[in-house]
């Protein structure tokens, strides 16, 4: 039976109010209570009026008589674009705030094994296709057309289906994200069958890379995971792991680091080891890595670093039964997802997760700016996330680099990020949101922050680095609703 989380129940609608009602009392109260966020450091105000949301994602779906729609959305050379968001993307779909979209989106890391996570599989092999005359997908990255690497450059490497247009929306709206659910796309290789696989690169951008103290150093090595596609078990194990044997593409540049997204691993030339982990059992997380809205200061904008309107945030926490909300930048808000991951560690320490493909079902509402003044998401200028449990603020170095660092921003961000810098910016959303999300005065907030508020590293290694800040939701008075 339904329980709120699958959209093709006739009553699904009803059912998944139902669930959020029974799960968030608090989260009833708070919203409420009048969240607005303010620049950067996050200043909040009290308001009294509710949240324009399950009631106005219901009138916007009943406009006209519409009946909900639900589409799917494949990933394949056409659908995805590679390495950046962009204000001038051509939409692969567009929808009304209410709808539901299922969305495949595929690893960048793909290639570290294709014959367990390419072949067979139509999409992936359409967007992977790389010969001396032709590439599947051309641009990798936002940087200038012409590269030694092809368009793009490799600066962004994160394949995003999308984008996904709503109907309606402006900058200064709210959007809402709801994941539904999140599943793992099953291996097409018959050899495979009932499998999934992902890969965990130990990078030269991860934290551990200059200080490493036995064997060759520096070393990249590459680990393949296995996830079992029917859902059978909830934990990934390790199948073997092999040193990054230095890759000449098809055009015959060589890499001898991982310096390009989706170059493909001839295993000629590698030595597995397929004696790596035996009997650990690592717990599965599914979730989506990349995800967010395009923002409006540059035409084209590396996937890499995380800003004010989501994109690589790079938290566990962002998979099944979670809700985003993001500022809107520009017209249709222009909503790409991608990075998935079957698991990962907050920090993400070695500079990738479990790089697991995988598809998940969204819904989209709309939150209007003239609906705002006075609610929760009045003014909101960063990426909420809001779980079952918890609430989850994102802490940035810069929480909007491209405005921060000015016209040089997308290289600038990737040597001025410090942990010192997310910390303060995570401290500060958070205090704002004690303060005037649940009217604590600023010592009432300083002190839960400290006895009761978890701050956890995010990610060190995607340019702008992350701090979140989690609070749980049953710690606060139950306040009964007007």
């Amino acid at each position: 039976m339904c329980q709120g989380d699958d959209p093709n129940c006739a009553h699904f609608a009803e059912h998944r109010a139902r669930l959020r009602d029974d799960l968030a009392p608090e989260r009833r109260a708070f919203l409420k209570s009048g969240f607005v966020a303010s620049g950067g450091a996050a200043a909040l105000m009290a308001g009294g009026l509710t949240l324009p949301g399950q009631a106005l994602a219901q009138a916007s779906a009943r406009k006209g008589l519409k009946q909900t729609a639900h589409v799917h959305l494949p990933a394949t050379a056409e659908t995805v674009h590679w390495g950046y968001f962009s204000r001038s993307l051509k939409p692969q779909v567009e929808i009304e705030s209410g709808d539901y979209v299922t969305i495949e989106t595929l690893t960048h890391h793909a290639n570290d094994d294709a014959e367990r996570m390419v072949t067979g599989d139509p999409g992936a092999e359409s967007v992977f296709l790389w010969t001396k005359d032709r590439k599947g997908v051309a641009r990798r990255g936002a940087g200038p057309e012409e590269t030694k690497f092809g368009p793009g450059g490799g600066l962004g490497v994160h394949i995003c289906t999308g984008p996904v247009a709503i109907r309606g929306a402006e900058p200064g709206d709210v959007l809402e994200v709801r994941i539904l659910d999140v599943s793992p796309r099953p291996c097409a290789n018959p050899a495979f069958k009932g499998r999934t696989f992902g890969s965990n690169a130990a990078a030269n951008w991860g934290y551990h890379y200059k200080d490493m103290i036995t064997g060759d150093r520096p070393r990249e090595v590459v680990t393949i995971y296995e996830v079992d596609a029917t859902g059978g078990r909830d934990w990934a194990q390790a199948v073997y792991n092999f040193r990054w044997p230095g890759v000449t593409d098809p055009n015959g540049v060589d890499h001898p680091t991982i310096d390009y997204p989706g170059l493909p691993v001839d295993h000629a030339r590698t030595s597995r080891n397929f004696d790596v982990l035996k009997g650990f059992r690592v717990p599965i997380r599914p979730h989506f890595g990349t995800m967010g809205l395009a923002p409006k200061e540059a035409e084209m904008v590396n996937s890499i670093p995380p800003s004010y309107t989501g994109g690589n945030i790079d938290n566990w926490r962002i998979g099944k039964g979670a809700t985003l909300y993001y500022p809107v930048a520009v017209p249709g808000a222009l909503f790409s997802v991608g990075d998935p991951h079957a698991s990962q560690g907050d920090s993400e320490l070695c500079g990738t997760a479990i790089e697991c493909s995988l598809t998940g079902t969204f819904q989209f509402i709309l939150h209007k700016k003239a609906d705002l003044p006075g609610t929760a998401l009045e003014t909101l200028d960063f990426p909420m996330i809001e779980t079952a449990e918890d609430w989850v603020l994102s802490g940035f170095s810069y929480p909007n680099y491209l405005a921060d660092l000015g016209p040089d921003a997308q290289n600038a961000i990737f040597s001025k990020s410090s942990i010192d810098l997310a910390m303060r910016d995570a401290f500060r959303k958070m205090r704002g949101f004690l303060m005037h999300g649940h009217g604590l005065t600023e010592d009432e907030a300083i002190s839960l922050m400290s006895i009761a508020v978890d701050f956890g590293i995010t990610q060190v290694v995607d340019g702008n680095w992350g701090v979140h800040a989690i609070v749980k939701k049953s710690i606060f008075p139950v306040r009964p609703a007007p």
